[in-house]
């Protein structure tokens, strides 16, 4: 009986060995799992609320303004979900803060446009480029999307001073020339327009085209003189 129980067993060893090397070794699988969060530490109020307006632009750089939730912003700085609300009141409280601080970002690159108008021969080139960043880089042109797509236009209205600053300074460039408002309008409406519109789309379209990423920034650096 013991002689024919070792025998089964000795059996069973073959099949289950026969088996193993038919379909290779066994693998382990691991669960990928979601990085803990940093450790907590103490924030005074403003250094908290500046942190967490960082981290949602960032948010929104990379996956959208559905990325933008009380929920990661407080993970991704190792806060609580009640302690966000508590700083911005809400997920809309938190939204408006940082396109208020997008739109304060945009408002300083468009007077440093104008303080190179004022002051550089090169200017108008620079102009091209310090606003395609400010859209691009800056992330002016995702919060431009965000806002129309939120229909809360009221978020850009700070905006409105800043470009007037900027149209006048280059009417003062070309001061005593016919039509010159109807005209610079026009060249700060092309570039902004263009600028933007690359922000959002412009990589995906260049790339369907065959163009170089920098197309869009000389196509409106070549339209720009004959506005002028």
């Amino acid at each position: 009986m013991v002689r024919a129980r070792n025998l089964l067993s000795a059996h069973r060893t073959l099949i289950f060995q026969a088996k193993l090397n038919a379909h290779g070794p066994a693998t382990l699988t691991t669960k990928t799992e979601t990085p803990p969060p940093p450790a907590r530490r103490r924030r005074s109020p403003e250094a908290a609320k500046a942190e967490a307006v960082a981290t949602a632009r960032r948010l929104l750089l990379e996956g959208g303004p559905n990325a933008v939730t009380l929920k990661a912003v407080a993970h991704d700085l190792g806060m609580t979900h009640a302690n966000i609300i508590h700083h911005f009141g809400s997920a809309a409280g938190l939204q408006s803060a940082l396109m208020g601080a997008m739109v304060r970002d945009l408002i300083g690159a468009l007077m440093e446009a104008v303080a190179h108008l004022r002051s550089d021969e090169a200017a108008p080139r620079q102009l091209i480029d310090i606003v395609f960043d400010a859209a691009d880089k800056g992330g002016a042109g995702h919060l431009a999307a965000w806002i129309a797509l939120s229909h809360d236009l009221n978020h850009l209205e700070p905006v409105r001073e800043a470009l007037s600053e900027l149209v006048q300074a280059i009417e003062e460039r070309f001061a005593g020339e016919p039509d010159v408002h109807r005209r610079v309008t026009s060249a700060v409406l092309l570039v902004t327009v263009c600028a933007f519109g690359d922000a959002v789309v412009g990589g995906p379209l260049q790339d369907m085209l065959g163009r170089e990423p920098d197309s869009m920034r000389q196509i409106a650096a070549s339209l720009l003189p004959t506005l002028f």
